[in-house]
Protein backbone atom coordinates (compact mmCIF):
# COMPACT_ATOMS: atom_id res chain seq x y z
CA UNK A 1 0.00 0.00 0.00
CA UNK A 2 0.99 3.27 -0.58
CA UNK A 3 0.65 6.20 2.52
CA UNK A 4 -0.13 10.22 2.35
CA UNK A 5 3.29 10.44 3.21
CA UNK A 6 5.10 8.64 -0.20
CA UNK A 7 1.85 10.38 -2.21
CA UNK A 8 3.13 14.19 -0.79
CA UNK A 9 6.65 13.39 -1.91
CA UNK A 10 5.97 12.06 -5.03
CA UNK A 11 4.14 15.14 -5.34
CA UNK A 12 6.94 17.27 -4.75
CA UNK A 13 9.03 15.35 -7.03
CA UNK A 14 7.32 16.02 -9.55
CA UNK A 15 6.41 19.82 -8.95
CA UNK A 16 9.84 21.10 -7.01
CA UNK A 17 12.27 18.64 -8.31
CA UNK A 18 11.68 18.05 -12.60
CA UNK A 19 10.69 14.68 -11.78
CA UNK A 20 8.84 12.70 -15.13
CA UNK A 21 8.43 10.26 -17.08
CA UNK A 22 10.71 10.72 -19.94
CA UNK A 23 9.01 8.72 -22.60
CA UNK A 24 6.15 5.80 -22.83
CA UNK A 25 7.90 3.72 -26.37
CA UNK A 26 5.50 1.39 -27.86
CA UNK A 27 7.58 -1.49 -29.21
CA UNK A 28 5.72 -3.05 -32.39
CA UNK A 29 7.54 -5.91 -34.62
CA UNK A 30 7.47 -5.17 -38.12
CA UNK A 31 8.38 -9.16 -39.24
CA UNK A 32 5.34 -9.75 -40.09
CA UNK A 33 5.07 -7.06 -42.93
CA UNK A 34 8.06 -7.99 -45.16
CA UNK A 35 7.58 -8.45 -48.70
CA UNK A 36 9.38 -8.49 -51.73
CA UNK A 37 7.12 -6.05 -53.44
CA UNK A 38 8.34 -2.24 -51.77
CA UNK A 39 4.29 -0.52 -52.44
CA UNK A 40 2.85 -3.66 -50.45
CA UNK A 41 5.47 -3.35 -47.71
CA UNK A 42 5.19 -0.02 -47.15
CA UNK A 43 1.56 -0.19 -46.61
CA UNK A 44 2.13 -3.12 -44.41
CA UNK A 45 4.59 -1.27 -42.19
CA UNK A 46 1.59 2.19 -42.70
CA UNK A 47 -1.57 -0.32 -41.51
CA UNK A 48 0.70 -1.89 -38.42
CA UNK A 49 2.11 0.75 -36.68
CA UNK A 50 -0.93 2.64 -37.37
CA UNK A 51 -3.37 0.14 -35.65
CA UNK A 52 -1.20 -0.97 -33.41
CA UNK A 53 -0.40 2.70 -31.73
CA UNK A 54 -3.96 4.10 -32.24
CA UNK A 55 -4.23 5.21 -28.90
CA UNK A 56 -1.08 5.49 -27.56
CA UNK A 57 -1.02 9.10 -27.11
CA UNK A 58 -4.62 9.45 -25.70
CA UNK A 59 -3.38 6.72 -23.09
CA UNK A 60 -0.66 8.95 -22.26
CA UNK A 61 -2.36 11.87 -21.63
CA UNK A 62 -4.81 9.72 -19.58
CA UNK A 63 -2.81 8.30 -17.27
CA UNK A 64 -0.66 11.79 -17.01
CA UNK A 65 -4.71 13.01 -16.20
CA UNK A 66 -4.81 10.32 -13.63
CA UNK A 67 -1.86 10.14 -11.61
CA UNK A 68 -0.38 13.96 -12.67
CA UNK A 69 3.00 12.52 -13.29
CA UNK A 70 3.91 14.33 -16.53
CA UNK A 71 4.71 11.87 -19.52
CA UNK A 72 7.15 13.99 -22.00
CA UNK A 73 7.08 12.05 -24.70
CA UNK A 74 5.28 9.05 -26.71
CA UNK A 75 7.39 7.45 -29.12
CA UNK A 76 8.01 4.21 -31.04
CA UNK A 77 10.52 1.71 -32.03
CA UNK A 78 9.90 -0.67 -34.54
CA UNK A 79 11.79 -3.86 -35.60
CA UNK A 80 15.68 -2.91 -37.40
CA UNK A 81 14.07 -1.21 -41.00
CA UNK A 82 17.76 -3.42 -42.81
CA UNK A 83 15.98 -6.58 -41.74
CA UNK A 84 12.33 -5.57 -42.54
CA UNK A 85 13.49 -4.62 -46.14
CA UNK A 86 16.09 -6.77 -47.19
CA UNK A 87 13.68 -8.16 -49.57
CA UNK A 88 12.28 -5.63 -51.37
CA UNK A 89 14.73 -2.80 -51.46
CA UNK A 90 17.13 -2.99 -54.41
CA UNK A 91 18.67 0.59 -53.95
CA UNK A 92 19.30 3.18 -51.16
CA UNK A 93 16.63 4.83 -52.69
CA UNK A 94 14.21 2.39 -52.12
CA UNK A 95 14.79 2.52 -47.87
CA UNK A 96 14.11 6.22 -47.86
CA UNK A 97 10.29 5.50 -48.89
CA UNK A 98 10.17 3.36 -45.94
CA UNK A 99 11.66 6.24 -43.56
CA UNK A 100 8.77 8.57 -45.17
CA UNK A 101 6.50 5.51 -44.36
CA UNK A 102 7.81 5.50 -40.46
CA UNK A 103 7.30 9.60 -40.62
CA UNK A 104 3.58 9.29 -41.96
CA UNK A 105 2.41 6.79 -39.11
CA UNK A 106 3.87 8.59 -36.52
CA UNK A 107 2.49 11.65 -37.40
CA UNK A 108 -0.89 10.24 -37.93
CA UNK A 109 -0.68 8.59 -34.09
CA UNK A 110 0.48 11.48 -32.82
CA UNK A 111 4.09 10.63 -31.14
CA UNK A 112 7.29 12.53 -30.69
CA UNK A 113 9.68 10.33 -32.47
CA UNK A 114 9.75 6.57 -34.12
CA UNK A 115 12.80 5.07 -34.04
CA UNK A 116 14.28 1.77 -35.62
CA UNK A 117 15.84 3.07 -39.14
CA UNK A 118 18.13 0.86 -37.81
CA UNK A 119 21.08 -1.56 -39.00
CA UNK A 120 22.85 -4.50 -36.63
CA UNK A 121 26.30 -4.63 -38.03
CA UNK A 122 28.41 -5.74 -35.45
CA UNK A 123 30.40 -8.70 -37.61
CA UNK A 124 29.55 -7.61 -41.11
CA UNK A 125 27.13 -5.80 -43.13
CA UNK A 126 24.27 -7.36 -45.61
CA UNK A 127 23.83 -5.19 -49.28
CA UNK A 128 20.65 -4.73 -47.19
CA UNK A 129 22.39 -3.30 -44.48
CA UNK A 130 25.28 -1.25 -46.35
CA UNK A 131 22.02 0.43 -48.29
CA UNK A 132 20.05 1.54 -45.65
CA UNK A 133 23.28 3.01 -44.15
CA UNK A 134 24.12 4.87 -47.21
CA UNK A 135 20.17 5.86 -47.35
CA UNK A 136 20.79 7.29 -43.65
CA UNK A 137 21.37 11.27 -44.45
CA UNK A 138 18.47 11.32 -47.54
CA UNK A 139 16.20 9.55 -44.88
CA UNK A 140 16.93 11.93 -42.04
CA UNK A 141 16.87 15.26 -43.99
CA UNK A 142 13.37 13.84 -45.78
CA UNK A 143 11.54 12.84 -42.66
CA UNK A 144 10.91 15.04 -39.22
CA UNK A 145 10.70 12.22 -36.61
CA UNK A 146 12.64 9.43 -38.26
CA UNK A 147 15.41 8.40 -35.98
CA UNK A 148 18.27 5.90 -37.11
CA UNK A 149 20.95 3.90 -34.95
CA UNK A 150 23.79 1.29 -36.29
CA UNK A 151 25.10 -1.00 -33.81
CA UNK A 152 28.81 -1.28 -34.83
CA UNK A 153 30.43 -3.41 -32.12
CA UNK A 154 29.71 -6.31 -29.42
CA UNK A 155 31.57 -7.68 -27.04
CA UNK A 156 30.79 -11.01 -28.50
CA UNK A 157 31.79 -10.13 -32.18
CA UNK A 158 34.03 -7.39 -32.08
CA UNK A 159 34.35 -4.07 -34.03
CA UNK A 160 33.51 -3.66 -37.49
CA UNK A 161 35.72 -1.35 -38.20
CA UNK A 162 34.14 -1.30 -42.05
CA UNK A 163 31.28 0.12 -41.11
CA UNK A 164 32.77 2.11 -38.36
CA UNK A 165 34.66 3.87 -41.70
CA UNK A 166 31.80 4.78 -43.32
CA UNK A 167 29.72 5.79 -40.31
CA UNK A 168 31.85 8.61 -40.52
CA UNK A 169 31.52 9.38 -43.59
CA UNK A 170 27.87 9.17 -43.44
CA UNK A 171 28.15 11.44 -40.38
CA UNK A 172 29.51 13.92 -42.19
CA UNK A 173 26.87 13.87 -45.31
CA UNK A 174 24.22 13.96 -42.75
CA UNK A 175 25.70 17.32 -41.30
CA UNK A 176 26.31 18.73 -44.60
CA UNK A 177 22.40 17.82 -46.06
CA UNK A 178 21.48 19.70 -42.66
CA UNK A 179 23.83 23.00 -42.77
CA UNK A 180 20.92 25.11 -42.85
CA UNK A 181 20.24 24.14 -39.54
CA UNK A 182 23.19 23.79 -37.45
CA UNK A 183 23.37 20.39 -38.73
CA UNK A 184 20.69 19.44 -36.76
CA UNK A 185 20.02 16.39 -38.59
CA UNK A 186 22.72 14.73 -36.65
CA UNK A 187 20.88 14.69 -33.29
CA UNK A 188 18.50 11.96 -35.35
CA UNK A 189 21.67 9.66 -35.84
CA UNK A 190 23.53 7.25 -33.29
CA UNK A 191 26.22 4.51 -33.31
CA UNK A 192 26.57 1.85 -30.20
CA UNK A 193 28.30 -0.76 -29.35
CA UNK A 194 26.29 -3.86 -27.23
CA UNK A 195 23.01 -2.02 -28.24
CA UNK A 196 20.13 -3.26 -25.98
CA UNK A 197 17.17 -4.67 -28.27
CA UNK A 198 14.50 -2.70 -25.37
CA UNK A 199 15.75 0.69 -25.25
CA UNK A 200 13.04 3.52 -24.89
CA UNK A 201 15.22 6.37 -25.39
CA UNK A 202 16.04 8.01 -28.54
CA UNK A 203 17.48 8.16 -31.24
CA UNK A 204 18.67 4.66 -30.36
CA UNK A 205 15.58 2.76 -29.77
CA UNK A 206 14.76 -0.31 -31.92
CA UNK A 207 12.46 -3.69 -31.13
CA UNK A 208 14.89 -6.21 -31.02
CA UNK A 209 14.16 -9.75 -32.78
CA UNK A 210 14.18 -11.27 -29.47
CA UNK A 211 10.76 -8.96 -28.30
CA UNK A 212 7.24 -9.98 -28.42
CA UNK A 213 4.75 -8.70 -31.07
CA UNK A 214 4.41 -5.01 -29.02
CA UNK A 215 5.62 -4.08 -25.46
CA UNK A 216 5.36 -0.95 -23.79
CA UNK A 217 8.77 0.10 -22.52
CA UNK A 218 8.94 3.63 -20.07
CA UNK A 219 11.92 5.53 -19.32
CA UNK A 220 12.18 7.32 -15.95
CA UNK A 221 14.81 10.49 -15.29
CA UNK A 222 15.14 12.24 -12.13
CA UNK A 223 18.27 14.40 -11.88
CA UNK A 224 16.54 17.03 -9.88
CA UNK A 225 15.26 14.33 -7.27
CA UNK A 226 18.56 13.40 -6.56
CA UNK A 227 20.40 16.61 -6.29
CA UNK A 228 17.60 17.65 -4.28
CA UNK A 229 18.33 14.24 -2.17
CA UNK A 230 21.85 14.40 -1.74
CA UNK A 231 21.56 18.24 -0.56
CA UNK A 232 20.34 16.65 2.71
CA UNK A 233 23.55 14.94 3.35
CA UNK A 234 26.15 17.05 2.42
CA UNK A 235 29.64 16.56 3.62
CA UNK A 236 28.43 13.20 5.40
CA UNK A 237 30.40 9.77 4.77
CA UNK A 238 30.43 7.67 1.19
CA UNK A 239 28.01 4.81 2.67
CA UNK A 240 25.12 7.50 3.70
CA UNK A 241 25.68 9.39 0.04
CA UNK A 242 25.17 5.80 -1.53
CA UNK A 243 22.28 5.15 0.66
CA UNK A 244 20.82 8.66 -0.27
CA UNK A 245 21.03 7.79 -3.61
CA UNK A 246 20.21 3.87 -3.62
CA UNK A 247 16.72 5.12 -1.86
CA UNK A 248 15.70 8.16 -4.55
CA UNK A 249 16.40 5.92 -7.26
CA UNK A 250 14.52 3.04 -5.36
CA UNK A 251 11.32 5.85 -5.33
CA UNK A 252 11.81 7.44 -9.21
CA UNK A 253 11.52 3.74 -10.16
CA UNK A 254 8.72 3.10 -8.50
CA UNK A 255 6.66 5.84 -10.69
CA UNK A 256 8.34 4.15 -13.71
CA UNK A 257 6.78 0.83 -12.69
CA UNK A 258 3.26 2.41 -11.82
CA UNK A 259 3.11 4.12 -14.82
CA UNK A 260 4.37 1.43 -17.31
CA UNK A 261 1.98 -1.10 -15.79
CA UNK A 262 -1.01 1.01 -16.07
CA UNK A 263 -0.37 1.95 -19.70
CA UNK A 264 0.30 -1.91 -20.30
CA UNK A 265 -3.59 -2.42 -18.89
CA UNK A 266 -4.95 0.14 -20.72
CA UNK A 267 -3.36 -0.58 -23.63
CA UNK A 268 -3.89 -4.55 -23.49
CA UNK A 269 -0.28 -4.52 -24.58
CA UNK A 270 2.50 -6.44 -22.39
CA UNK A 271 4.92 -4.82 -20.34
CA UNK A 272 8.39 -4.92 -21.24
CA UNK A 273 10.62 -2.88 -18.99
CA UNK A 274 11.02 0.11 -16.85
CA UNK A 275 14.89 2.21 -17.67
CA UNK A 276 15.42 4.02 -14.69
CA UNK A 277 18.24 5.97 -16.81
CA UNK A 278 18.92 10.13 -15.34
CA UNK A 279 17.94 11.87 -18.38
CA UNK A 280 19.10 15.53 -18.25
CA UNK A 281 17.20 18.61 -19.70
CA UNK A 282 18.27 22.01 -20.05
CA UNK A 283 16.18 23.21 -17.12
CA UNK A 284 17.49 24.68 -14.49
CA UNK A 285 17.78 21.63 -11.66
CA UNK A 286 17.69 18.70 -13.90
CA UNK A 287 21.32 17.98 -14.30
CA UNK A 288 23.41 14.99 -13.84
CA UNK A 289 26.49 17.19 -14.11
CA UNK A 290 24.90 18.99 -10.56
CA UNK A 291 24.81 16.14 -8.57
CA UNK A 292 28.47 15.15 -9.37
CA UNK A 293 28.88 19.06 -8.35
CA UNK A 294 26.61 18.36 -5.02
CA UNK A 295 28.75 15.13 -4.48
CA UNK A 296 32.26 17.26 -4.11
CA UNK A 297 33.37 18.23 -7.54
CA UNK A 298 33.86 22.34 -8.90
CA UNK A 299 32.78 21.21 -11.88
CA UNK A 300 32.02 18.10 -13.83
CA UNK A 301 35.41 16.98 -15.32
CA UNK A 302 37.25 18.22 -12.01
CA UNK A 303 39.54 15.20 -11.03
CA UNK A 304 37.65 12.40 -9.55
CA UNK A 305 34.68 13.21 -11.55
CA UNK A 306 35.02 9.34 -13.00
CA UNK A 307 35.00 7.67 -9.79
CA UNK A 308 31.76 10.07 -8.60
CA UNK A 309 29.90 9.09 -11.78
CA UNK A 310 30.79 5.38 -11.45
CA UNK A 311 29.36 6.09 -7.25
CA UNK A 312 26.18 7.51 -8.89
CA UNK A 313 25.25 5.23 -12.04
CA UNK A 314 25.65 1.73 -9.57
CA UNK A 315 23.83 3.16 -6.79
CA UNK A 316 20.92 4.10 -9.77
CA UNK A 317 21.22 0.85 -10.73
CA UNK A 318 20.74 -0.80 -7.24
CA UNK A 319 18.15 1.20 -6.28
CA UNK A 320 16.17 0.82 -9.54
CA UNK A 321 16.36 -3.15 -9.70
CA UNK A 322 14.67 -3.45 -6.08
CA UNK A 323 11.73 -1.52 -7.58
CA UNK A 324 11.19 -3.08 -10.19
CA UNK A 325 11.28 -6.65 -11.69
CA UNK A 326 12.22 -5.53 -15.27
CA UNK A 327 14.49 -3.26 -15.54
CA UNK A 328 16.60 -3.04 -18.79
CA UNK A 329 17.48 -0.31 -21.45
CA UNK A 330 20.17 1.92 -20.82
CA UNK A 331 19.55 2.51 -17.30
CA UNK A 332 22.11 4.58 -14.82
CA UNK A 333 23.23 8.28 -15.87
CA UNK A 334 23.57 9.64 -19.03
CA UNK A 335 26.22 12.29 -19.85
CA UNK A 336 25.32 14.53 -22.45
CA UNK A 337 26.65 17.89 -23.35
CA UNK A 338 23.61 19.95 -24.89
CA UNK A 339 21.01 18.55 -22.95
CA UNK A 340 22.70 19.44 -19.71
CA UNK A 341 23.15 22.75 -18.13
CA UNK A 342 26.01 21.70 -15.59
CA UNK A 343 28.04 20.11 -18.87
CA UNK A 344 27.56 23.46 -20.68
CA UNK A 345 29.07 25.36 -17.42
CA UNK A 346 31.81 22.93 -17.30
CA UNK A 347 32.85 22.80 -21.02
CA UNK A 348 32.76 26.75 -21.11
CA UNK A 349 34.64 26.87 -17.92
CA UNK A 350 36.94 24.45 -19.97
CA UNK A 351 36.86 21.52 -17.16
CA UNK A 352 35.46 18.87 -19.41
CA UNK A 353 37.62 18.05 -22.70
CA UNK A 354 36.60 15.38 -25.26
CA UNK A 355 39.19 12.99 -23.59
CA UNK A 356 37.39 13.37 -19.68
CA UNK A 357 34.05 12.78 -21.65
CA UNK A 358 35.23 9.66 -23.25
CA UNK A 359 36.65 8.15 -19.57
CA UNK A 360 33.59 9.09 -17.66
CA UNK A 361 32.03 6.70 -20.96
CA UNK A 362 33.92 3.82 -19.52
CA UNK A 363 31.16 3.92 -16.32
CA UNK A 364 27.91 5.66 -17.24
CA UNK A 365 24.86 4.48 -19.07
CA UNK A 366 25.65 5.42 -22.59
CA UNK A 367 28.84 7.01 -24.18
CA UNK A 368 29.69 10.35 -25.93
CA UNK A 369 26.16 11.75 -26.33
CA UNK A 370 25.02 15.52 -27.77
CA UNK A 371 28.55 16.70 -28.25
CA UNK A 372 28.76 19.50 -31.23
CA UNK A 373 32.26 19.39 -32.67
CA UNK A 374 33.74 21.64 -35.71
CA UNK A 375 32.26 20.96 -39.40
CA UNK A 376 35.82 20.98 -40.92
CA UNK A 377 36.69 17.71 -38.52
CA UNK A 378 37.65 15.06 -41.07
CA UNK A 379 35.26 12.22 -41.12
CA UNK A 380 38.34 9.83 -40.19
CA UNK A 381 38.53 11.48 -37.49
CA UNK A 382 35.25 11.23 -36.39
CA UNK A 383 35.80 7.30 -37.39
CA UNK A 384 38.30 7.35 -35.10
CA UNK A 385 36.61 9.10 -32.30
CA UNK A 386 33.78 6.07 -32.85
CA UNK A 387 36.09 3.22 -32.78
CA UNK A 388 37.54 4.31 -29.40
CA UNK A 389 33.69 4.27 -28.29
CA UNK A 390 33.19 1.18 -29.80
CA UNK A 391 36.56 -0.67 -27.78
CA UNK A 392 35.18 0.87 -24.37
CA UNK A 393 31.94 -0.68 -24.99
CA UNK A 394 33.33 -4.23 -25.97
CA UNK A 395 36.22 -4.39 -23.65
CA UNK A 396 33.85 -3.64 -20.86
CA UNK A 397 30.85 -5.66 -21.69
CA UNK A 398 28.78 -2.38 -21.27
CA UNK A 399 26.62 -0.22 -23.99
CA UNK A 400 28.23 2.94 -25.31
CA UNK A 401 27.00 5.03 -27.66
CA UNK A 402 28.38 8.09 -30.31
CA UNK A 403 26.04 11.18 -30.89
CA UNK A 404 28.19 13.61 -32.69
CA UNK A 405 27.46 16.52 -34.28
CA UNK A 406 29.69 18.16 -36.58
CA UNK A 407 28.54 21.70 -37.34
CA UNK A 408 28.92 22.51 -41.05
CA UNK A 409 30.68 26.22 -40.76
CA UNK A 410 31.00 26.34 -37.14
CA UNK A 411 34.51 26.06 -34.95
CA UNK A 412 35.41 25.96 -31.50
CA UNK A 413 34.50 28.66 -29.56
CA UNK A 414 31.49 29.04 -31.27
CA UNK A 415 27.77 27.59 -30.01
CA UNK A 416 25.15 26.06 -31.48
CA UNK A 417 21.57 26.20 -30.87
CA UNK A 418 19.44 23.51 -30.99
CA UNK A 419 16.06 24.40 -28.52
CA UNK A 420 13.66 22.81 -26.53
CA UNK A 421 15.00 19.43 -24.52
CA UNK A 422 18.07 19.26 -27.34
CA UNK A 423 19.83 22.28 -25.41
CA UNK A 424 22.16 24.48 -26.86
CA UNK A 425 26.01 23.45 -27.02
CA UNK A 426 29.62 25.02 -27.49
CA UNK A 427 31.76 23.62 -30.28
CA UNK A 428 34.39 21.29 -28.63
CA UNK A 429 37.94 20.59 -29.72
CA UNK A 430 38.72 17.66 -31.39
CA UNK A 431 42.36 16.35 -31.29
CA UNK A 432 43.51 17.23 -34.99
CA UNK A 433 46.71 14.60 -35.04
CA UNK A 434 45.53 12.01 -38.33
CA UNK A 435 44.16 8.15 -37.31
CA UNK A 436 43.53 7.88 -41.42
CA UNK A 437 45.95 5.41 -42.09
CA UNK A 438 44.36 3.35 -38.95
CA UNK A 439 40.90 3.86 -40.07
CA UNK A 440 41.55 2.97 -43.64
CA UNK A 441 42.43 -0.79 -42.72
CA UNK A 442 40.22 -3.04 -43.95
CA UNK A 443 38.19 -5.80 -41.79
CA UNK A 444 37.45 -5.57 -37.90
CA UNK A 445 38.48 -5.85 -34.71
CA UNK A 446 38.51 -9.30 -33.13
CA UNK A 447 36.64 -10.14 -30.12
CA UNK A 448 38.41 -10.23 -26.84
CA UNK A 449 39.62 -13.07 -24.77
CA UNK A 450 36.82 -12.58 -22.20
CA UNK A 451 34.03 -12.94 -24.57
CA UNK A 452 34.60 -16.81 -24.94
CA UNK A 453 32.62 -17.57 -21.83
CA UNK A 454 30.82 -21.40 -23.36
Amino acid sequence: MINIFEVNETNAMIEEENLDVRTITLGISLLDCISSDLDELNHNIYRKITETARNLVSVGKEIELAYRIPIVNKRISVTPIALVGGSACKRPEDFVTIAKTLDDAAKAVGVNLIGGYSALVSKGMTKADEMLIRSIPEALVSTERVCSSVNLASTRTGINMDAVRLMGEILLEVADRSKDRDSADCMKLVVFCNAPDDNPFMAGAFHGVTEADAVINVGVSGPGVVKKALESVRGESFETLCETIKKTAFKVTRVGQLVAMDASKRLGIPFGIVDLSLAPTPAVGDSVADILCEIGLEYAGAPGTTAALALLNDQVKKGGVMASSYVGGLSGAFIPVSEDQGMINAVEAGAITLEKLEAMTCVCSVGLDMIAIPGDTPASTISGIIADEMALGMVNQKTTACRLIPVIGKDVGETVEFGGLFGYAPIMPVNRYSCEDFIKRTGRIPAPIHSFKN
